[in-house]
């Protein structure tokens, strides 16, 4: 069954000493479009991201973000620099000597002294955070994964009640349409006699006229719309049946379902069928918007 291409799936662990957060989100869009944001240190994810993900979502913007929370002390080390520490003070010192002031240093009054601390950050191996990473995302993608179903069955559902309403309305206008071909034809027989008449052609070949009036008549038959109609009508059935991403397809077959109603629209010179091909445009419409954020 299709699915939608809105969804959200969220998941965070702890472990390791280390909090990693994974949210996935994701609107319609023509395409598969990613977007990520980790924390700058953790840049390496992205890509990893990307293809991981992707094996799993074929269409959409999808936006993912990671967050990693390291538990204190466990990301750096703080060192001192003893000999930056030392060279402030010698110099400190020597010049308190040379102005002949006062030796008031203390502590904390080297401690505001630049580049006396050195942090240190410990090396993580990629792969170990990348394996934890992984296991989140997993999480959060059968999540978002079952949310874009969910919403998928309630599309379907309403595709097809509008696709049944569709092929009931086609019914009723082939049910219609003889009556309104043996009008137009009635019609033009008697408009074409009425003429001939009218120049004093009395004399006129009854079958000839009858022939002419079939050839034009026929230009105003939907036969051939309505039985496309029903096959694109079947198609888009299958479609919206199916597991795989029918986005595109779907797109491209309410283009044509909609062709060949107004197709009918334009030939059929009858207000019951005009009326009837209003109310399958809206249809048609309604079908439209909602596919727009089918996978």
């Amino acid at each position: 069954m299709v699915k939608s291409m809105t969804g959200f799936g969220r998941e965070h662990i702890v472990a390791e000493g280390r909090e990693i957060i994974v949210e996935i989100r994701s609107v319609n869009h023509r395409y598969y479009e990613f977007t990520s944001r980790t924390p700058r240190a953790y840049g390496y994810l992205d890509e990893k991201l990307k293809a991981f993900l992707k094996s799993g979502i074929s269409r959409g913007k999808v936006e993912v973000s990671v967050t990693i929370y390291n538990q204190e002390g466990t990301d750096a080390e703080i060192e001192l620099n003893k000999s930056v520490a030392k060279g402030y003070l010698d110099a400190l010192r020597g010049a308190a000597d040379e102005l002949n002031l006062s030796d008031d240093l203390t502590l904390s009054n080297i401690m505001k002294l630049p580049d006396i601390f050195t942090v240190v950050k410990k090396t993580e191996d990629e792969e170990v955070i990348w394996a934890q990473v992984k296991g989140v995302a997993q999480v959060a993608l059968d999540r978002f994964v079952e949310m874009r179903e969910t919403e998928g069955r309630k599309m379907y559902e309403d595709v097809n009640s509008r696709l049944d309403y569709i092929e009931k309305t086609v019914g009723e206008i082939e049910a219609h349409q003889p009556s309104v071909a043996q009008s137009y034809s009635d019609r033009l027989y008697d408009k074409i006699t009425e003429t001939l008449k009218s120049v004093g052609l009395d004399n006129i070949d009854k079958q000839r006229v009858l022939t002419e009036v079939a050839i034009f008549a026929d230009k105003v038959a939907i036969d051939e719309e309505t039985v496309r109609l029903r096959s694109h009508i079947s198609q888009f059935r299958d479609l919206i049946a199916s597991d795989e991403p029918v986005g595109r397809k779907l797109d491209f077959l309410v283009q044509e379902v909609n062709r060949e109603v107004n197709t009918i629209g334009s030939k059929a010179n009858d207000l019951t069928i005009t009326k009837k091909v209003v109310d399958l445009k809206a249809e048609i419409e309604k079908i439209r918007e909602q596919i727009q954020n089918i996978e």
